[in-house]
């Protein structure tokens, strides 16, 4: 199996692909490999290939690196205190607003899509054969 690729070219952030993903995720420390990035070339890529818009692509890479941090813990090792959790709350407000952001942005769908046609409506009380107007001749209702 082949090792993991970790790889960014600030060239390349003009450009929708993994670089403009780790750019605007701020996952560019590539030196270190898997101590220092949140997700793979592969795992971007995948991400961006299987998710046409450019924001819900993010949003699930910034949901998959949740679930990869989700379990890091805050170490204390002597007077060496890793406060990890703070990793995880950037990440996570990063995702917060960027769902907040796709939601207000969603087109919202009128009543009667959802619904269908109204089932009341004005003058279904009317026998139009009879020649009949709300509450007079032919109407189903009594006068007023």
């Amino acid at each position: 199996m082949a090792q993991p690729a970790y790889s960014y070219d600030p060239e390349k952030i003009k450009e929708p692909g993994k670089d403009k993903m780790r750019f605007e995720l701020g996952d560019t420390m590539v030196e270190g490999g898997v101590d220092t990035c949140a997700l793979t070339d592969a795992e971007y890529t995948a991400i961006i290939e299987a998710t046409p818009r450019w924001k819900r692509a993010k949003l699930r890479c910034l949901e998959s690196i949740l679930f990869r941090f989700m379990y890091e813990v805050d170490t204390d090792v002597g007077e060496l205190s890793l406060a990890l959790h703070q990793r995880r709350e950037a990440w996570k407000a990063m995702r917060d607003e960027l769902k907040k952001e796709i939601e207000s942005a969603a087109p919202v769908a009128h009543p009667q899509a959802i619904c269908g046609p109204h089932y009341f409506h004005a003058g279904m009380m009317e026998n139009r054969r009879a020649g009949g107007t709300e509450g007079g001749p032919g109407h189903v209702l009594p006068p007023r």
